[in-house]
């Protein structure tokens, strides 16, 4: 049985990668709407007016406890929800030193634009990192480029160029919003928030450590608002 508001995804490709989708309780009764064996569009469920868009949620480090039900994620899509944007969470098929949780991020990201007309990224910790990387490496009009980019507690990765953060956001086009607790001891953020406002990207500070005690809500309503105005 699956939790009201969402569905269970199997994300193709060759890991095994599996999610949920929370859609915004007005697509509650979209079932009926499309054929069978063809993927709803929210422009089926919602007026042409309002946005069609989802946003894919990466984890924290899988190794360390990471997973889609990271509280920092489900925050964030609950956030979403309240602006009628649906959130794709997913667990990273097995641990691959971040190889292949970089082919699961793309891999997601092409399924969610089979299915939407926008595509958002958001990533959290190591997810960040992911998901930097993935929008650096990713043409604006291939197959699941993202068209905005949230992330919170980015560490700079490793001087490897597929997984350096630093490199990523000088290579990303679309919209990065860059949020980062100020007494974060736990990851290198500094590197990256520089090179953020350097490239002109929007950087929230919170007054937080690395894992935003206390201000789970605020930071999640924060990443959920970039993501709704630049997803429309």
């Amino acid at each position: 049985m699956t939790e009201a508001g969402t569905e269970p995804v199997i994300v193709p490709g060759r890991r095994d990668v599996r999610g949920v989708l929370d859609t915004p309780d007005e697509s509650d009764k979209s079932d009926e709407l499309a054929p069978p064996g063809r993927p709803r569009r929210r422009t089926e469920l919602k007026s042409e007016s309002e946005p069609n868009a989802v946003v894919v949620a990466c984890p924290p480090h899988p190794q360390q406890g990471g997973s889609r039900a990271d509280a920092r994620l489900t925050a964030v899509s609950a956030a979403l929800g309240e602006h009628g944007i649906a959130c794709l969470r997913f667990d990273y098929g097995p641990w691959d030193s971040g190889d292949g949780e970089r082919l699961d991020t793309r891999n997601a990201c092409r399924w969610a634009a089979e299915r939407y007309d926008r595509v958002g990224l958001f990533g959290y910790s190591f997810g960040a990192t992911t998901a930097l990387c993935v929008a650096g490496e990713t043409e604006g009009d291939a197959p699941g480029a993202p068209n905005a980019v949230s992330v919170l507690a980015p560490g700079r990765g490793d001087s490897d160029a597929e997984r350096d953060a630093l490199a990523a956001l000088d290579a990303i086009s679309s919209p990065v919003q860059v949020c980062y607790g100020e007494r974060d001891t736990t990851v290198e953020w500094e590197p990256v928030v520089e090179r953020a406002r350097e490239r002109g990207f929007v950087v929230e500070s919170i007054p937080a450590d690395h894992f935003f005690v206390g201000r789970k809500v605020e930071t999640a309503s924060c990443a959920a608002s970039f993501l709704a105005v630049t997803l429309r």
